[in-house]
């Protein structure tokens, strides 16, 4: 069974991770980002809950008093 041959796996795997490596930095370097990024002003709008109008109190068990 002949051996398999493993002399040129790291100058492969190393010329692929190069190789990648400067394709995303082209295409990162590619991208236009915004240079003055403006702040967003947030509408709140008030949602009406139904449980939100009721007066509800949830007592623990452990701030009841002992009976």
């Amino acid at each position: 069974m002949p051996q398999l041959d493993t002399s040129t796996w790291f100058i492969t795997t190393l010329s692929a991770t190069i190789t990648l490596f400067i394709l995303m930095q082209l295409k990162i370097s590619l991208h236009n980002f915004p240079q003055t990024p403006s702040i967003k002003s947030i509408k709140h709008t008030k949602t009406n809950n139904p449980w939100e109008s009721k007066w509800t109190k949830i007592y623990s068990p452990l701030s009841l008093p002992q009976q």
